[in-house]
């Protein structure tokens, strides 16, 4: 069965899987202590540490480990504030930044400080002169993920690390997604990584904190890694996660190479097999690996289930799943559609038959969903179009109103599909939807067929979104 989610989590690497069984019999003991076994221990994690830190690009006592990526996140973001207090407590972050993030910048601003969220276009790239203009006097730290982990886009990294640096203001950079495949440039002052993410085993992440860089451990003082992260070591995971860091960076040339090949292929026949599809992230600067589609008029966990019982195991940044009522925060900073949205990661060492195979299904799949739900056809949608009235246009008073209060993402937009194309050109329709999803999947639907999404209206309990025909 072919598993398409490493962004999620990468299968063991068999050196991780080598080094952990290695590793059990020899660092079990204290490497805190001065005894044999204890300097043995010791030995390991020195060893792991300087293997680390030269994949990170830092000196090995710049780099902790800790219990996962997201405590790297959380132990880097507080530390950097609490050392930077006296300058403020101002945050500055990417609008697509993995939650730990998020939830950090919440933290902080319940607390009283400041979080300023700088947006992205529609690819999901920040722009560097609008990062740099989110930089304040009293700004303490600015985050930036090296690579998005919903779309593959990757940032600007090195121009925002040098804007930062000529206001003195240190840049956290997550760098879970893409230290795999290659250091992350630029000058950034503290990186965080996840070992999971590359095919090492989990509970491992990292923390490299650049010298200099004003930092203040939050908590309890604990003698271990350098004081910054409390608790036994794991010795036998972090020397896995270390010897399968190195493992895959030699591996990463070649394999970035024949896996943008397949990722290609993916972003090319997906609009073509299936119609009302969108690509979406930078289709240049991403990573090989990974592509993220959404399919119009789909329910994202109903065809995440049929695509498992046809054997693939993807994930998705929809909204339209039972358990989420609202859009991925992701894509709806970027803009674009979020119903039926499917990311595939391949794993190192992905065949090109498996993807064949997938490509093969995907568009049985997608219509199955789709007839399920009561979805138009491309080529009815496209009929109703052709034998539609034209006119001279209606006021929006007067404009034929669909009510979608209390039915969820896709509905309203399927709803909305049904009748457009009765309505002359010039018409409106009016939407009324309490879906949060419907806020960024209308606007959406218009983009991807050409209308004009004219705004939104209060509608009692609901909101109203107004779409006018122009062709």
């Amino acid at each position: 069965m072919p598993y398409f989610d490493a962004a999620s989590s990468a299968p063991l690497h068999p050196v991780a899987r080598q080094a952990l069984q290695a590793s059990l019999d020899e660092g079990w003991a204290d490497p805190a202590r001065l005894y044999r076994e204890g300097r043995r221990a010791r030995l390991l994690l020195d060893a792991a540490r300087e293997a680390a830190a030269e994949a990170v690009g830092c000196r090995p006592d710049e780099l902790v480990f800790t219990p996962s990526g997201t405590h790297a996140i959380h132990l880097g973001i507080s530390g950097a504030l609490a050392g930077r207090r006296r300058v403020g407590r101002h945050l500055v972050v990417s609008a697509v930044e993995h939650s730990s993030v998020l939830h950090a910048g919440g933290a902080l601003r319940d607390d009283g400080g400041a979080v300023t969220e700088v947006p992205v276009d529609r690819s999901g790239a920040v722009s560097p002169d609008a990062y740099a203009a989110a930089l304040r006097e009293d700004t303490a730290l600015a985050c930036l993920q090296s690579a998005n982990h919903e779309v593959g886009t990757e940032q600007p990294v090195a121009p925002v690390a040098e804007a930062c640096r000529a206001v003195g203001v240190p840049l956290l950079v997550d760098a879970a997604q893409s230290l795999g495949w290659r250091p992350v440039e630029g000058a950034w002052s503290l990186l965080t990584a996840s070992a999971h993410k590359w095919g090492g085993p989990a509970g491992v992440g990292l923390l490299a904190v650049r010298k200099g860089v004003r930092f203040a451990h939050q908590g309890p003082a604990d003698e271990r890694e350098s004081g910054r992260s409390a608790g036994f070591e794991n010795i036998p995971a972090i020397v896995a996660a270390a010897a399968s860091l190195r493992a895959v960076r030699m591996e990463a040339a070649a394999e970035a190479v024949r896996l943008r090949a397949l990722v290609d292929r993916i972003r090319a026949s997906v609009p073509e097999l299936v119609p009302d599809v969108e690509v979406v992230g930078d289709p240049v600067r991403r990573l090989p690996h990974l592509v993220t589609f959404s399919c119009l008029y789909v329910d994202g966990e109903v065809l995440l289930h049929e695509l498992d019982r046809a054997g693939f195991s993807v994930s998705s940044g929809s909204s339209c799943t039972s358990g989420t009522l609202t859009p991925s925060h992701v894509l709806r900073a970027m803009g674009v559609l979020s119903e039926g949205n499917v990311r595939v990661s391949l794993p190192m060492g992905t065949g090109e038959e498996e993807v064949e195979r997938f490509l093969a299904v995907l568009p049985g799949v997608v219509a199955g969903v789709r007839e399920r739900l009561g979805a138009p056809s491309s080529a009815s949608f496209a009929a109703s179009f052709a034998g539609s009235p034209s006119g001279s246009g209606e006021d929006e008073d007067a404009s034929v109103v669909v009510d979608a209060l209390g039915k969820l993402c896709p509905i309203p937009v399927i709803e909305l599909a049904k009748i457009f194309g009765d309505v002359p050109v010039g018409g409106t329709v009016t939407v009324l939807s309490d879906d949060e999803a419907a806020r960024l999947d209308i606007p959406a639907w218009c983009e991807m067929r050409g209308q004009e999404f004219v705004g939104e209206r209060g509608a009692g309990r609901g909101v109203g979104y107004v779409v006018r025909r122009v062709s």
